[in-house]
């Protein structure tokens, strides 16, 4: 008998799947006729059955364990007679019918959430009734309201959290004030970018001399305050157990799903200026070289001295004579002083070798309806990176003083590329020519170094691109074995409790040392068998980490047991938060480029793969795919060390970096697709033959119709399709460039097209 293993089924587009495995092993091929009796994310019990000829393994499901109570969205359709719903997510791969019924108020073309009444099965459809209609598919913030619950965003606060937050005061107490540091008269201030509704954290900074008499050094006394949520926020009460659940806010564009009610987000725990605050404040004592001398916490009050954006601060560091310092006179030095030991901080970091990696972070700008008007790049000022080092200040102290005071708590755990990653990264460096690699056990300097010696470059970026591809993304754990990209020994997140809860947890666990008692985490999930399955349908996609320190003195297993529980948790959520505002952004920006189909920009190659390469336009910062049918006639290969496609014939190639000039051919909405093709040049005079003749270019076929015929290769490729047209006789495939010269020839017969690769 075969061996059998339990795993989470993952759909896909085409109607195939896979079984992602409990144990870690390979994924395990689903053909389609195997998916027909489940569904995405079903968790089943399987075994292999045979290799495909693809060498995967390919599996039969012998038992649906677990079916999740999820509800499917889509839109509400009406054929033959018969209603159904089309999954807004292909990966459930089948149509849901609908009895007549039970659609309820939903009319055709809507998008509905439909729950399942009756499974899938070999021989017959999933069967379900509408629970929700969401509104017609163009309608303002649609993409949201289909994001939130096709990934499960909660996304309304339960009744009794909603009371305990009406319950609360308006403002701090002359009670709430009692055992805590009076800083009202620090001038601390808030510095966030323009469009921030919360605000977690305050600063301030002054010289002060370390030491005494002759050996006294120059430094600076650092204040970090941070809203104290925990005042608050009380552990398993209502509030808590709604802000457990979502783990940490969810932010899209124009719109903010918070993980506490908006009278703690944006009121009573927001560091709004004029009005008194109650925070945990990190003070630390910094030297001249950056280095932390001293450090301690302590619950304070605040009252913040003036609410600055990040725009406001880099205009005044750059001209303290100019109009904006002008406005703010009585805070300029304050604020100079904050530059002076971000300084420091910055010069210590390049100490400990830390990576830093300047990378292009885009940001959507919505019009009053929701659509996008444009697409910018988020500029990093030096206000920007200022608090960043002060943030990152406080967030090592927070880890040392969990680690001395020897609690269990979480970690910020971000460990180094994985043996396959590491072998992967050597390969390409030495494909490339860089002459420096990285050591069996590397260190943040070595990739470092790495990027410092390749900046100037002209593949600059494709060097840098994999060697952040090479790492690892970052955990929460109690198990604390540092952070890589950082160079921290030990880190932890302490500074935006107000929407992350494993910084509420931080702060729990700091006033629990403070007050030498120990801190008993919220039994959610309880500890033992609710954990052992969360963790099961989680660890496949949250890495444990590796260096398990020991653990703790004096805590039980199922102390620990609960705190990595609570890891796993805040880290899936985390990923699902990102998951849902990407999906959302790709929704916004596929229907942003339907508005420019047929259009040409310029743009770079931000990935090579085996099936085509993705393009990144240079005016709208939107990715899209050139697939490998489209590059030319000829075979291209995939070369995998050098991260590149190479053309046999000519030897052309693509490779992240390469500029290419391509047009915008093809939008799909429903698969968050966006589809260029390559221009070359001549291709202009050849497409103006075309018209004269009466003919349409190939780029011009309308969609519906040329979908059938692209789809006839894509169940070839890796999970995006062909774009291939046919001759006249229906036979055999031709490229659109093929397709091009030959109406020329045609049309024009003096006509040459004389085609030229971009440049590698």
């Amino acid at each position: 008998m075969l061996e059998e293993f339990e795993g989470t089924v993952l759909g896909h587009r085409d109607g195939h799947g896979f079984v992602q495995r409990d144990d870690g092993e390979a994924d395990v091929y689903l053909p389609p006729n195997e998916m027909r009796a489940v569904l995405h994310k079903d968790r089943v019990k399987a075994r292999v059955v045979r290799t495909d000829r693809r060498g995967r393994p390919e599996g039969r499901v012998v038992e649906i364990v677990e079916r999740p109570e999820q509800p499917l969205i889509g839109r509400l359709l009406h054929e033959g007679g018969i209603w159904l719903v089309a999954p807004e997510d292909k990966r459930y791969g089948q149509d849901v019918l609908i009895p007549k019924g039970a659609t309820g108020t939903a009319k055709t073309g809507q998008v509905v959430v439909v729950q399942l009444t009756e499974p899938p099965a070999l021989f017959g459809q999933p069967v379900g009734r509408v629970t929700e209609v969401l509104g017609e598919i163009d309608d303002p913030g649609m993409e949201i309201e289909i994001a939130v619950r096709k990934y499960g965003v909660p996304h309304e606060f339960s009744e009794a959290c909603l009371a305990e937050a009406r319950a609360l005061p308006d403002k701090v107490r002359a009670a709430d004030k009692r055992h805590r540091v009076d800083l009202t008269d620090v001038p601390l201030v808030t510095i966030d970018g323009e469009d921030a509704r919360d605000f977690d954290d305050a600063v301030y900074c002054e010289p002060m001399k370390i030491g005494r008499g002759k050996s006294a050094r120059n430094g600076w006394r650092l204040l970090v305050a941070i809203a104290d949520v925990s005042a608050y926020v009380k552990t398993g009460s209502p509030i808590d157990i709604d802000a457990y659940d979502r783990a940490t806010s969810v932010y899209f564009p124009r719109r903010v799903i918070p993980m506490l009610p908006e009278k703690l987000s944006n009121g009573l725990c927001s560091l709004n200026p004029e009005v008194d605050r109650l925070c945990m404040v990190c003070d630390m004592v910094v030297n001249a070289e950056g280095e932390i001398e001293a450090y301690q916490f302590y619950p304070a009050v605040m009252w913040s001295h003036a609410r600055f954006t990040y725009t406001e601060v880099a205009a005044i560091l750059a001209n303290t004579r100019g109009p904006e310092a002008a406005k703010r006179k009585e805070r300029v030095q304050d604020l100079l002083n904050l530059a002076d030991v971000y300084r420091a901080l910055l010069k210590q970091r390049g100490k400990r070798g830390a990576v830093d990696f300047e990378t292009t972070e885009t940001q959507i700008v919505c019009d009053e309806a929701g659509r996008i008007e444009k697409i910018v790049p988020r500029v990093r000022t030096e206000a920007h990176r200022l608090i960043e080092e002060a943030m990152l200040a406080a967030n090592v102290c927070s880890a040392d003083f969990i680690a001395q005071g020897k609690h269990p708590g979480l970690f910020r755990v971000h460990e180094g590329p994985t043996p396959e990653k590491k072998e992967i990264l050597r390969n390409y460096l030495r494909a490339m020519g860089v002459g420096m690699s990285i050591s069996d056990e590397p260190r943040p300097s070595e990739f470092q170094a790495i990027a410092e010696a390749t900046k100037e470059r002209p593949d600059a970026q494709q060097i840098h691109t994999m060697l952040l591809r090479s790492m690892q993304q970052a955990i929460y754990t109690p198990i604390n074995s540092g952070h890589f990209g950082l160079a921290y020994e030990a880190y932890t997140h302490f500074t935006s409790p107000i929407r992350r809860y494993p910084d509420l947890l931080v702060h729990r666990v700091i006033k629990a040392i403070l007050s030498k008692t120990r801190y008993q985490l919220p039994l959610l999930p309880t500890p033992g068998e609710a954990h052992a399955k969360l963790a099961k349908r989680l660890a496949a996609r949250v890495k444990a980490p590796t260096a398990r320190l020991a653990k703790p003195a004096g805590d039980t297993p199922k102390d620990i047991q609960g705190w990595e529980a609570a890891g796993l948790h805040c880290s899936a959520n985390e990923r699902r938060a990102d998951e849902a505002s990407r999906d959302v952004e790709a929704w916004l920006k596929c229907k942003y480029m339907r508005e420019h189909l047929g259009e040409e920009y310029g743009g770079v190659v931000t990935a090579a793969t085996t099936f085509g390469i993705f393009v990144t336009l240079d005016a709208m910062y939107v990715e899209g795919l050139v697939h490998i049918t489209e590059l030319g006639g000829e075979y291209f290969k995939f070369d995998e060390a050098r991260q590149e496609l190479r053309g046999e014939r000519t030897g052309i190639r693509y490779a992240i970096g390469t500029r290419v000039r391509v047009q915008v051919s093809r939008v799909d909405l429903d698969g968050r697709k966006i589809d260029f093709r390559l221009v070359r040049d001549g291709e202009e005079l050849a497409a103006r033959a075309l018209r004269d003749k009466g003919v349409a270019p190939p780029s011009g076929v309308p969609a519906k119709a040329s979908d059938k015929k692209r789809q006839s290769r894509s169940k070839a490729r890796d999970g995006r399709e062909g774009r291939d047209g046919r001759d006249a006789a229906g036979g055999r495939a031709v490229s659109p460039v093929q397709a091009l010269k030959a109406a020329v020839k045609s049309a024009a017969g003096k006509v040459k097209n004389k085609r030229k690769g971009p440049r590698a």
